[in-house]
């Protein structure tokens, strides 16, 4: 078996950690080495070239909210997309950890269902972030790519669940899982000031939708279902549905026969061994009438 068949396998029968990290790689790789094709031949596509700087691509996720009338599917597009080869790196490390955290409470659907809210969620933020606030409004127009937002409601979902679930990690040995949580947020609000505020923001407003998904799942509301439905609304539509095998009803005109039905058996070996109980111990005399009868077909008809 192949390295290909390989990979397949791994797809097929991985959950969905496994799927996410297939599109995530697969969306960086596969293009990356096509434009990087076609550039030696002075040939590029700008629309799909989101990590051109100054670019105004299709699929990332632009500051400019009036951007979300031509590419609405940027809100989703961004969060399968990275800026570089480190940066989809540490973020499959972070999502392949946070994942076996996650699931090991919780199904796959809610996992992929909290990885699409939170980066709706986290894109909204980032685009609301950049025209209400000074820091950021005073910059300009600005585009996001990356997992981090998504992965980090993953991570802080689970964190606000089984806080006190033990990870043990290189050099460190053994840690809560809220204190990795705690290390990640701490880090997001001294950075989202520093450098790449936006992207820190948008790590931040995951790291809410985590938290937030725990506690009204935990009063009986799984935000999950939402997006489980629209999936499974979509997969069903376009399911082939499974012809129904044809059925040939004969019908008989032959006129009824009317069979005689059996006779019920009027002698018993039973009838008579209880009758004869009966006799041994208590007489004849001790018989009903029924049974005296009984006894006299019985002769009768030997």
């Amino acid at each position: 078996m192949g390295i290909i068949d390989d990979l397949k396998m791994e797809y097929r029968m991985g959950g969905i950690t496994q799927r996410l990290i297939f599109w995530n790689v697969g969306l960086f790789v596969v293009p990356m080495v096509v434009f990087s094709i076609l550039a030696l031949f002075n040939v590029g596509f700008p629309p799909l070239q989101w990590y051109l700087p100054n670019n105004e691509d299709w699929i990332s996720l632009s500051s400019n909210p009036a951007d979300l009338l031509w590419k609405p599917w940027s809100l989703i597009t961004y969060a399968f997309l990275h800026g570089g080869f480190l940066h989809l790196f540490f973020n499959m490390v972070m999502l392949f950890a946070a994942g076996r955290f996650f699931l090991t409470f919780f199904t796959q659907k809610q996992m992929f269902g909290l990885y699409m809210l939170a980066a709706i969620f986290s894109g909204l933020v980032f685009i609301l972030s950049y025209n209400t606030l000074p820091l950021l409004s005073a910059r300009g127009q600005s585009n996001m790519v990356g997992a981090s937002a998504a992965i980090m409601a993953v991570l802080i979902a689970v964190a606000v669940y089984a806080p006190y679930y033990n990870v043990r990690l290189l050099l460190l040995g053994n840690v809560k899982l809220w204190h990795i949580a705690a290390f990640f947020i701490i880090s997001d609000l001294i950075m989202a000031s520093v450098e790449n505020e936006g992207g820190h923001i948008a790590h931040l407003a995951g790291s809410l939708l985590g938290y937030l998904y725990i506690v009204l799942l935990k009063n009986g509301t799984d935000l999950s279902k939402g997006v489980s439905g629209i999936i499974d609304f979509f997969s069903n539509l376009f399911k082939p549905r499974k012809a129904k095998p044809f059925t040939k009803v004969h019908r008989n005109t032959a006129p009824p026969v009317n069979r005689p039905s059996p006779k019920p058996k009027d002698i018993t070996q039973k009838q008579i061994d209880d009758i004869l109980d009966k006799i041994s111990k208590s007489g004849y005399d001790s018989l009903t009438k029924e049974e005296k009868e009984f006894l006299f077909r019985l002769e009768n008809n030997k």
